[in-house]
């Protein structure tokens, strides 16, 4: 070795074991998960090398299997590359960086007014450390804003993005590759794009259904406290269970229900009972969760005194009014879970499968049944038919035909009011919609899951394939279907739930800043607002943020208001 080779080579590693450490104190205040892995990672594994640009920046080049080294930005002046990408952003607040790199697209980004929230994903945690000791990144580690997920398995990575953008307040969402890098990881980075996509998917049609019945969902919940006051004892568990659907093969099926009516706790979506009452059976129990008023369609038949009807909280109030005691549940909007944290815990049912006959199967699970057999779940049309006979399509219809507009052109354009598509042989075929798959293959994924046994009854529609595992152990949930003890009169609750909107702080700056300036409880306060936000939004287009939560909180009050004044 040269002399004064060792003292330069001591040097340049101490430079990198400084930057290193710096890097790392700045990451172990937000993320001390991440900060500990990093520390454990190996630096010498050579998968970057780290060039000099024109304008003075350290370039990280990423090393391919050949020895060759890729660099990840412009070599002239990466600054300006980062800046011209970020020129190029409207409106988006929350944005995703696929790969770290020199993150000057990053810092470029952290000085815009717009920016609220950023997620940097990065797979390889040796190659993460290897940046770590390339230079500082104290400017994106030590911003709030930022978030850095290295090796991020895709269900966490969809879960992030669903807990943490919200539609309505908190503008646009942009993803931003790192193209050389995202190349070199194609297969990784491919994962966390799917997931970024499904995340948004997901987002995209929970914020459709909020920007159409967010208002009318606190409307309901809110006036169905006095009734949620006088709950019953609980329900006890059961072992069998056979839930109605209304899907047109409950026709052939009913004869199969009727042999082992007495040994199983029959369970009727609401769509279903009219069809079962028509044909002399009884449910056990109801279930409904839409919140429109059309729903009350369901029991114009009535409801049988021993039938217990389960309703999500934020069901029309009309509905409880058919029982004299009706079991309500919390579906998972964030105003019943805030009821169930402060005021009276209420029973949880999985409703996040979107349709009725999920929420049935769930509530069965609750129940603690062993073995939850489906009739009528065709999630289909099959031959072109759209329900079983007796449900409230066909009066509802009837009502309203006419001599140009008779029943059959009626039921027609009800069939066709989404794209079908056509599946099946001749002899076997069905209409499927776009909403109605995915609803059958959140139920298959949902009993796939499950301790309960599913089985669904062979039918007309399209087949569900349910995949559980042989051998699973299975255990019967024995809790309980019942509320909690009220910590207060219902009245009390809704006026101090009233204070709180009131004195929630005016948002300032965008929707992350605002967040963050927030108490725990003002957050779980504001998040019960999001839905009215999303519908409010719907309406009152072009509003920014902070005017959308001011008038979400004065419609709020005033619907609380009412009741106040009505009773």
């Amino acid at each position: 070795m040269k002399s004064g080779a060792l003292p330069g080579l001591m040097e340049g590693y101490m430079d990198k074991k400084f930057s290193f450490e710096r890097n790392l104190l700045a990451l172990s205040v937000s993320d001390p998960g991440l900060c500990s892995r990093l520390s454990g990672a190996e630096t010498t594994l050579n998968r970057y090398r780290f060039l000099e640009s024109r304008s003075g920046e350290i370039i990280p080049a990423i090393v391919d299997a050949n020895g060759a080294a890729h660099p990840l930005h412009s070599l002239v002046d990466p600054r300006r590359e980062g800046e011209r990408l970020v020129s190029t952003l409207k409106d988006e607040e929350f944005l995703i960086f696929l790969g770290l790199g020199g993150a000057f697209a990053i810092e470029a980004a952290l000085g815009r007014q717009e920016t609220g929230r950023i997620l940097v994903v990065e797979y390889d945690i040796n190659g993460m450390a290897e940046l770590f000791c390339s230079r500082e990144y104290l400017k994106v580690l030590g911003d709030p804003r930022v978030s850095l997920m290295v090796d991020p398995p895709a269900e966490l990575l969809e879960q992030y993005i669903l807990e943490h953008y919200q539609p309505a307040l908190s503008g646009g969402i942009r993803v931003l590759p790192l193209r050389p890098r995202t190349e070199f990881s194609s297969p990784a980075f491919g994962r966390a794009g799917e997931a970024i996509q499904n995340a948004l998917d997901r987002l995209s049609a929970d914020y459709s259904v909020q920007a159409y019945f967010g208002t009318r969902w606190f409307s309901n919940i809110i006036r169905n406290l006095n009734r949620a006051e006088e709950q019953e004892g609980p329900v006890p568990p059961i072992r069998r269970a056979a839930i109605c659907a209304a899907g047109p093969s409950l026709d052939t099926q009913i004869p199969l229900i009727a042999e082992q009516r007495k040994s199983i706790f029959l369970i009727a979506a609401d769509t279903s009972l009219p069809a079962l009452l028509h044909r002399g059976l009884e449910p056990d129990a109801v279930v409904s969760i839409d919140c429109q008023h059309i729903s009350y369609y369901h029991f114009m038949w009535g409801l049988p005194p021993r039938t217990i009807l389960f309703l999500d909280l934020a069901s029309p109030p009309l509905l409880a009014s058919r029982t004299a005691y009706p079991r309500f549940f919390s579906g998972g909007h964030p105003l019943t879970n805030y009821i169930s944290q402060f005021w009276r815990s209420i029973p949880q049912v999985d409703t996040s499968g979107g349709n009725v006959t999920y929420a049935a199967l769930s509530l069965a699970e609750s129940l603690g049944a062993e073995r939850i057999d489906l009739y009528g779940a065709d999630f289909s049309y099959p031959r072109g038919q759209v329900y079983a006979r007796g449900a409230y399509i066909f009066p509802f219809f009837e009502n309203q035909q006419r001599r140009l507009a008779p029943l059959e052109s009626l039921l027609s354009a009800f069939l066709y009011r989404s794209p079908l598509t056509k599946p099946g042989g001749k002899e076997h075929w069905y209409y499927e919609t776009r909403t109605l798959g995915l609803y059958r293959e959140r139920l298959e994924q949902k009993a796939a899951l499950m301790q309960s046994k599913v089985y669904p009854a062979p039918g007309l529609g399209a087949p569900i394939t349910i995949r559980q595992k042989d051998g699973q152990e299975r255990r019967r949930d024995l809790r309980l279907f019942s509320s909690g003890r009220s910590r207060m009169g219902a009245a009390d609750f809704l006026a101090l739930y009233r204070e709180e909107i009131r004195s929630l702080k005016p948002m300032r700056g965008d929707f992350t800043t605002y967040l963050r300036s927030l108490e725990d409880r003002e957050r779980l306060v504001l998040a019960t607002l999001l839905p009215q936000a999303a519908a409010i939004r719907r309406r009152e287009t072009g509003l920014a943020p902070a005017e959308i939560i001011e008038l979400v909180r004065e419609y709020c009050i005033r619907e609380i208001d009412r009741i106040t004044m009505i009773d």
